[in-house]
């Protein structure tokens, strides 16, 4: 390695913690002080590190681990049933975003190529920065997440036509044949991949794992993690399309969890290096010369993409509230932009004025995401309240209204039919229960409609879609989607609408017990602090606590919200003298022959505790065991007695059984 190299290395990890650790106490996104960090350092301004193309090598490595990891999180199963925001819902989003773009550039220039190529620029949306802001916010798999998904996934496969298409764009001709048989190329790769996450990948990890080397199998992974990408990458295919194919051939295995565990410490590093590139791009005197023109691009950009955003969610027959979220998030330049421009400027359609332009605007966009994504739950819901829009809203419900339950009563409301939906469903349909379950996912709907189940379309946080359901006759509200706003919201208006309903929240973390208490819940069931619970039960059960103060621990945690982990500290060794005195106790078995002389008498009679010490806890007869059989119990041939005691009592009280010492007790 140069040194000039490892010198750049130490100033951009030095500069950026410095910077991250600073704006973290303002609480700033780490994201935004990364970029910061690449302004200061970057060879436009202070000029510290010049090697930029090292750093954008570093920056890719981050891009390709962040899209693997995102791809070992889905499954195969799961893309599939996602089809249709990927290629409806990104088709929609693309094409409407380079028409609108388009429609505006060619009234400023009047030159028909250059217009569409700044609608390629900014119909692509950065995978890395939202994805890893879904991830962080746990919101992969929310409503808006599995959207906004869709559509990045759909983007990314679109940046190899638009870099094809190019050359026509600026004049040049293009053959059709060459343009076929790249895309066939890629579509061939890509179904090769796919294929072997099947038939060939699950196999070869097996016999790794088979050695226990874990030195191997993290070799393994990041040569699948890179190779992939990398021989995707020379059919035309993009490197972070690559490497999320790459992550689902891992998820179809059972190792998924420990690879990503195995991975996550390089992705978290290599990752900060892109954020700093992208930084290192901006050229601050260009900005200070240009500010107006700067503002005015962002605004355009935000302006016009939150509008194909939201429509192309809403071409989906997502609620609006959800669609107006996935407009904000998708609403900045993305990286994979960056290429498309350096192509554009080669080929003649960007000038040296506009490429800045564009790069300014663009990085201004990335850094304001963190923000926007922050405050999307509450401006979106604001928005979907506006008289207009509601009115809109109301009537695409019209068309799921039919079939709402009418004279349910005294019955469950459950949102959401993930897998606690599913169970509780099952379980209430065969208790007689009467139940109505809210869902946003219309392919869902429309399944679990034709099984029998009474599910129906709509947004929990609308109090006229709660009332369809029957809020005001309704006893009990099951909470149990993964949208910690939406879930505030609708036990907020649910509490409004019938003050007596019982309300059961299922989130995701602690932190939000309290909160959802304040607004109406009357219990919430954090995940990670049941599964403490189911850990920690087992734990100290190993340690032979008694099973009643084990129960205490838990009742107490949950009575008092989960409060008690936080400010009581468990005896590190709680009756750790029991462990000693069962360390010397032992059980044994012992069988009563036909000629037996234990045969035919009670319990009692046998003096057993008083001879020998030893006590009879169960006794074995036939297909059924007798615990703690009572004094009166009258022992006979074929009976398999279960003793504990001492092993020397034990040893004793068989001998006794079988001795003349019993026939003297037995005649006393």
């Amino acid at each position: 390695m140069e040194p000039e190299f490892l010198k750049s290395l130490i100033i951009i990890f030095g500069v950026s913690a410095l910077v991250v650790f600073a704006l973290h106490r303002l609480k700033v996104p780490s994201i935004i002080g990364f970029i910061v960090a690449g302004v200061i350092i970057g060879p436009h301004d202070v000029g510290i590190v010049r090697d930029v193309r090292s750093v954008e090598i570093l920056a890719e490595i981050g891009v390709i681990l962040l899209l693997f990891t995102i791809g070992v999180e889905f499954s195969l199963t799961r893309l599939m049933k996602m089809k249709k925001s990927v290629l409806g819902g990104g088709g929609v989003q693309v094409l409407l975003t380079i028409a609108l773009f388009g429609s505006v550039a060619y009234l400023a220039t009047g030159h028909t190529g250059r217009s569409v190529f700044v609608g390629f620029l900014a119909a692509l949306s950065s995978t890395a920065i939202v994805f890893k802001i879904l991830s962080e916010r746990g919101e992969t798999d929310s409503p808006h997440g599995r959207v906004m998904t869709g559509m990045l996934i759909f983007q990314d496969l679109c940046v190899i036509p638009l870099m094809l298409l190019i050359p026509a764009l600026s004049g040049e001709h293009i053959k059709t044949a060459d343009l076929a048989l790249t895309i066939g190329k890629a579509g061939l790769i890509i179904a090769v991949v796919l294929a072997s996450a099947r038939w060939i990948v699950p196999g070869i990890l097996h016999q790794v794992v088979r050695t226990r080397s874990r030195e191997l199998f993290i070799t393994t992974i990041i040569l699948i993690c890179l190779g992939i990408p990398f021989l995707t990458s020379r059919f035309g295919i993009s490197l972070s399309l690559g490497a999320f194919l790459a992550g689902l051939i891992i998820s179809e295995s059972e190792y998924a969890h420990q690879a990503i565990s195995d991975i996550l410490p390089f992705r978290d590093s290599f990752l900060g290096m892109f954020f700093v590139s992208v930084g290192m791009l901006l050229n601050i005197e260009y900005i200070f010369d240009h500010v107006f023109m700067i503002t005015v691009a962002v605004l355009l950009i935000f302006g016009l993409k939150i509008v194909t955003g939201m429509i192309a969610s809403l071409s989906l027959g997502t609620p609006l509230r959800t669609s107006v979220h996935t407009g904000l998030g998708l609403a900045q330049i993305g990286e994979f932009s960056f290429i498309l421009a350096v192509a554009g400027r080669a080929s003649g359609l960007m000038t040296e004025d506009f490429y800045q332009l564009f790069l300014s605007s663009s990085v201004a966009t990335m850094m304001m995401t963190p923000l926007m994504l922050r405050s999307a739950p509450s401006a979106s819901a604001w928005i979907a309240s506006r008289h207009m829009l509601e009115k809109v809203a109301r009537f695409r419900d019209l068309r799921e209204k039919e079939g709402y339950p009418e004279s349910i009563r005294d019955h469950v409301i459950i949102l959401g039919f993930g897998l606690n939906g599913k169970n509780l469903a099952r379980v209430l349909k065969k208790t007689e229960i009467p139940y109505a379950v809210l869902e946003m996912n219309s392919d869902t709907v429309k399944e679990m409609k034709s099984k029998g189940e009474p599910i129906y379309y709509g947004d929990g946080t609308s109090k006229e879609i709660l009332h369809k359901t029957g809020i005001e006759r309704a006893r009990l509200l099951v909470i149990a989607i993964s949208d910690p706003v939406s879930i505030r919201r609708i036990v907020a208006v649910a509490k409004q609408e019938n003050p007596d309903i019982y309300i059961i929240v299922r989130t995701r973390y602690v932190a939000e017990v309290d909160e959802l208490r304040k607004l109406g819940a009357d219990e919430v069931i954090p995940e990670e602090f049941e599964t403490s619970v189911e850990i920690f039960s087992r734990v100290l059960s190993r340690y032979q606590l008694p099973r009643n103060v084990i129960m205490d621990y838990i009742d107490s945690i949950r009575k008092d919200g989960y409060s008690i982990l936080r400010t009581v500290r468990l005896p590190r060794k709680p009756l750790s003298e029991r462990d000693e005195i069962l360390q010397h106790i032992e059980t044994e078995t012992y069988l009563i022959k036909k000629d037996s002389r234990v045969s035919g008498l009670s319990i009692m009679k046998l003096y057993l505790r008083t001879e020998t010490g030893v006590t009879i806890i169960g006794v074995h007869r036939g297909d059924r065991v007798h615990q703690n059989p009572p004094p009166d119990f009258v022992l006979a041939s074929g009976d398999v007695l279960l003793l504990i005691g001492k092993r020397r009592n034990i040893n004793a009280a068989i001998e006794y059984l079988e001795s003349e010492r019993f026939e003297i007790a037995k005649y006393q």
